[in-house]
Parts: structure tokens; sequence; C-alpha cells
């Protein structure tokens, strides 16, 4: 949905409005904060320290209809580093100098199944021209998994040595980020995902978890994190609304779903300490609500107090 240009006010004014507000917020004040231009500070007060960046899927609303606007948003929202979500028309350098005009930094990117299975060298050179540390592989396509077999897992998990490998010789480390069709049992209880894990080499490939993906398949993702503890490098962190049905492998789930981080039925607190013990790297808050420009704050004034 594209909003147009508000009335400037402060971003802490601004934020605290859509928190308090009992339904989506108006296109004012939405507005509003995409206009500011203050930058907060995100300061860690309890016992989550980081780092935190966003995924700037979180602001997809925004990045077509003003890329910049967005960015700086993701700025004054207090973020200093962001994972990409593509570069919105621009070469790998332009966009990072986008980032950069924005004081941002660029620290993981995630790729297209195919386009990195047909074209792995283009796809990292870009890596390399973004800055990036970390690329991952967040979708397989749904006609590569109908069903989701041992042997597909195989096949994918054969793809993401071959990427991790040509990932490694330029420096980079490559991951795949979990979606929740990879955690239906088959036969004793073993799933898709653990097949990926047994066939995948820990130097090549490490994993992301999206804690809200995990447990909309039904999994726990504490008891994830401590059964794979040297494979987790990267979180998404974001929240499930209480009440919400589990036990969906599709991968998918409605906007409505998704809440602010510490207002759902995730047990927070319990997943940040599993994942600080097992010494997960990077955080990036992933809202995929309909209502970013309000729940996104509520996130980051959850982490920088939460206690665990």
């Amino acid at each position: 949905m594209k909003r147009s240009p508000g009335l400037l006010i402060s971003f802490a004014l601004a934020a605290t409005l859509l928190s308090c507000a009992p339904h989506r917020a108006a296109d004012h004040d939405n507005d509003a904060v995409m206009n500011d231009t203050t930058h907060r500070h995100i300061s860690f007060e309890g016992d989550f320290d980081g780092p935190i960046g966003l995924q700037l899927w979180s602001l997809r609303e925004y990045t077509a209809d003003n890329l910049t606007d967005a960015l700086q948003t993701a700025r004054t929202m207090g973020f200093r580093e962001v994972e990409l979500a593509g570069t919105y028309g621009l070469t790998p350098s332009d966009f990072r100098n986008t980032l950069a005009a924005a004081d941002l930094k660029g620290t993981s990117m995630h790729v297209d199944h195919d386009r990195i299975r047909d074209s792995v060298d283009v796809v990292l050179d870009e890596a390399v021209a973004l800055g990036v540390e970390y690329v991952g592989l967040a979708w397989i396509p749904e006609q590569y998994r109908k069903p989701f077999t041992f042997d597909t897992a195989r096949m994918e998990a054969d793809y993401l040595n071959t990427w991790g490998a040509a990932a490694k010789k330029r420096g980079l480390q490559f991951f795949y980020h979990v979606h929740g069709y990879e955690f239906e049992p088959g036969p004793n209880g073993k799933t898709p995902f653990d097949v990926i894990a047994e066939e995948t080499d820990p130097e090549l490939v490490e994993f992301q978890m999206d804690v809200f993906w995990v447990a909309n398949a039904g999994t726990d993702p504490v008891a994830l994190l401590h059964r794979y503890p040297d494979r987790w490098t990267l979180m998404h962190i974001k929240d499930m609304k209480k009440g919400h049905q589990t036990g969906d492998h599709s991968g998918g789930a409605p906007a409505e779903a998704d809440v602010a981080v510490g207002t759902g039925q995730i047990d927070y607190p319990g997943v940040l300490r599993a994942a600080k013990e097992i010494g997960v790297k990077r955080y990036y808050i992933e809202d995929e609500s309909t209502d970013q420009l309000a729940n996104i704050p509520q996130s980051v004034a959850f982490l920088e107090k939460v206690q665990f």
C-alpha cells in the first residue's frame, strides 16, 4: 500500500502515539514516522545485548514508494544495520551507497533459490559488492517441496553445500533460513530439516532461525536451538498473536498472526536466553504484519528491557 508524505513530528511522539493506539494507526501517523529525521539510539538495559538489525522486508510497503525515506525510517528507529531483501532496481554498488547515505550497513542478504542455482558466481559477486558478511537462502519454491521428501531435502542440502563452498572462497558465510515447511515429521519423527542439518557441512552452511516460522510449524524454538547448538548463527525475531493455531507446515500464515515482539504467545525470554547460550551472532527484527511502523518500535522497546 502506497502512502503520501505527511507532516514531520518527532519520532518519539510518533512511536508513543502508535504504540498506544488500540487499532491500526492512521495513515497520517505512519507518514509522520516515515518522514521524521531524528535518530533514536537503541540502548540495551536488560539481558539481551544484540546486535540487532532490521530485515528490510519489514518495510516492503514503503521501499517501492520511496526507498530513501524507507531507509531513513529504519535509521530513525535506531537501526544501524539491515538485512537485505533485494536492491530495488539499483546496482549493488549504488544500493550500498544508498544505505551508507542513510547511515546504514547491510550485513546479511537473502537470495533467490533459482537465481543462485543458475548464477552462483554472479549472485555472490553482488554480495561482495554490497559489503555483506552473510548470504542466505530464505525460501525453497513450492514446486521443489510438494511433497518435501527426505530425498528432496538431500538435494537441497547438496545445493547448500555447493553455494556455501563458493561463498567461503569469497570470504562470505552462507546460511539457510528455516520457513516452517521443513518440520513436518516423517518416519520415527525425523524431519526434512534434520536431513538438511545432517547433510550440510557446518563449515559451509550455517542456519538462521526465524522464530515465528519455527513456532508456527508447532516446533519448540528453544529445543531446536539446543538440538543444533553449533549451527544457529542468525535469528529473525518476530512474535505470534496469542491464540493463533500452530502445527502448520505450509510456510505461510496470515498477516494478522504477526504481532510486536513481547506481546504474543512466543516465550521470548526463553528463546533469547537459549540463543545467547549457544552463541547466536546476529539478530534481525522482521515484521510481516500490516502495522509495521507501530510494531517495530514496540519490538525494539521490548528487546531493550527484556530480562531472562
